[in-house]
């Protein structure tokens, strides 16, 4: 392994990318952070966090820098087993780094037991389909009948009849949505170690869920995942992505040193 020798400033601001176990010497990370900023590590009572150096107090959510935040996690990752911080968390100097890993210990180590040689992949499933209403209509007769009474009994729909139009292909949409996951979960189940149903954003996703596996069953998730899209038609899309970091799966509540404020992992983005 090769040690890391490289020249930091302990009293500038630290960037956050990754907490981890700190075994053997600290090394020397072929990858750079934001700013192009050196990569490196804090020890502290068998913890690691890995940081880089800035001068500045916040980060801009910019594109250059949210994938400059993922080049080093990515690197990390395939490393071993990292908990991953969000994008923007700063810790104002080293000791204020030092002082979060003395005080959070426990659930750190806690977080870096379960995911041990884990990994996150995604899996998104939508209907493709050029007109997602259009393809209810086509599929469920209920929408279908309700639509043509409508128009039967008038050219020119009012809003109302709009709305519960509205509201019954929406609840046809819903119920094809818990009915699919119930289906793609019964599986992957057998895949995972836990599985997390993320919020639906767009109105053709089906489902959108955050896996955990086991690094070495990676090809058997990709095997359930087929085994899964076999019970749907053409319509349905699976598209699976990873391996990531958990980001997920890392719920840490990291008390802030000398404060009795908390550091949500999730929602901080600096530490004193």
């Amino acid at each position: 392994m090769v040690v890391s020798s490289i020249k930091t400033n302990s009293g500038h601001p630290k960037i956050l990318y990754a907490l981890t176990a700190a075994e053997g010497e600290a090394p020397s990370y072929k990858v750079k952070g934001l700013e192009a900023a050196n990569v490196y590590a804090i020890d502290n009572e068998g913890l690691r966090a890995v940081v880089s150096d800035t001068l500045s107090p916040r980060v801009r959510p910019e594109r250059r820098n949210i994938t400059a935040h993922q080049t080093v996690l990515h690197y990390l990752m395939e490393q071993g087993t990292v908990l991953p911080m969000r994008f923007g968390v700063i810790a104002r100097n080293s000791e204020a780094v030092k002082k979060l890993l003395q005080t959070n210990h426990k659930s750190i180590k806690e977080h870096i037991h379960r995911l041990k040689d884990r990994v996150e992949m995604g899996l998104r499933v939508s209907w493709d389909t050029s007109n997602i209403y259009e393809y209810f209509v086509s599929t469920h007769p209920v929408l279908r009948e309700a639509r043509d009474e409508i128009y039967r009994k008038s050219e020119n729909i009012n809003r109302d009849q709009k709305v519960e139009l509205g509201r019954l292909y929406e609840s046809l949409r819903e119920a094809d949505r818990k009915e699919s996951a119930e289906k793609v979960l019964e599986i992957l189940v057998d895949y995972c170690e836990d599985i997390i149903e993320n919020p639906i954003k767009k109105e053709k996703d089906v489902m959108n869920l955050a896996c955990l596996v086991e690094r070495n069953r990676m090809d058997e998730f990709t095997k359930g995942v087929f085994k899964a899209s076999k019970l749907f038609d053409n319509v349905y899309l699976f598209d699976y992505t990873g391996p990531w970091a958990p980001h997920n799966f890392v719920t840490l509540d990291l008390h802030a040193p000398s404060s009795k404020t908390k550091v949500k992992e999730s929602e901080s983005d600096d530490v004193d």
